[in-house]
């Protein structure tokens, strides 16, 4: 038995409910949230926003939603939540009292979800087994594509994330292995992402504008160094040596350089490679180089 197993539950019931023969079908995956993670703050506090969220928008129905888990695994408010935000007329039973019931409505509103997502199966982090189980992850995971497609503006809390435990059952018994999962998004690393997609996207799907950016960086650079009576016409070749390149961190920053410390006039490539290593590491030092770059 895998000690990992053992060591995230905390409650004898459901460690009993996962050793009974029937409760993971041979060959079958489930992931669950630890339970040193179902009390995180953010992880409350998203549970918190979601059900507040679902009662301002099902008030006028009356729908009033205390748990996640327990009032949304028949589909029903799920259905009224649809019907609600996409003006969805969805083809479900209004009331589904058997299990049979309840798994057929939940199959046709997570296939409109997903068509209204468009999401193919394998992106889904959900399924109508997950939801009828009343699993939290799989629910939250629903509930934030929902809000997201939805109501695009709405302040999800970001950067929440939970320590998850996947079980599987193999021949040689119950296997498993632990993770760290986003519910929300990184929002630090969509900024970092979306600071680096302005240029890539310039470079990959605006090259039109390209032109435009680099006339107005040589603009910047010219109007910097022209105080030094350089002159600066091209990007590529005049920033290979690494010379204005040193020269304008020096303006910028209001500082000068020692020339016993780079080479003015580079004679090789290894007088290059070292003022290109020196701006960079004068770059790093003064916090604004937070990614790799290669000098050569």
């Amino acid at each position: 038995m895998d000690p990992d197993f053992l060591n995230a539950f905390t409650q004898p019931s459901t460690l009993d409910r996962f050793l009974t023969e029937d409760a993971i079908a041979k060959g079958e995956k489930r992931k669950l949230i630890k339970p040193t993670s179902s009390k995180n703050p953010k992880l409350e506090e998203l549970k918190l926003f979601l059900t507040e969220w679902i009662n301002r928008t099902l008030k006028e129905e009356h729908i009033v939603v205390k748990s996640l888990e327990e009032d949304l695994y028949d589909g029903l408010v799920l259905h009224h939540l649809l019907e609600s935000l996409g003006s969805l007329k969805l083809d479900v039973e209004k009331i589904a009292l058997t299990e049979k019931k309840q798994r057929q409505n939940l199959s046709v509103i997570l296939d409109v979800v997903a068509k209204c997502l468009q999401l193919e199966e394998s992106q889904l982090k959900w399924s109508v087994e997950s939801i009828l189980a009343k699993d939290l992850l799989s629910t939250l995971h629903l509930l934030v594509a929902i809000a997201k497609h939805f109501e695009p503006t709405l302040a999800l809390p970001p950067n929440v994330q939970v320590e998850t435990i996947t079980i599987e059952t193999t021949s040689g018994g119950l296997k498993t292995s632990n993770a760290v999962e986003y519910i929300t998004e990184n929002k630090e690393n969509i900024e970092a992402q979306s600071k680096d997609d302005a240029f890539d996207e310039l470079f990959s799907c605006a090259p039109d504008k390209l032109d435009a950016v680099k006339k107005a960086l040589l603009q910047f650079v010219d109007q910097n160094v022209g105080k030094l009576g350089l002159n600066v016409k091209d990007i590529e070749s005049q920033f290979s040596d690494g010379v204005i390149l040193l020269l304008l961190i020096g303006q910028l920053e209001g500082y000068f350089l020692n020339l016993r410390n780079f080479f003015l006039t580079p004679a090789s490539t290894m007088d290059m490679l070292h003022n290109v290593n020196l701006a960079l590491e004068l770059l790093a030092e003064g916090g604004l180089l937070n990614f790799p770059v290669k000098s050569e």
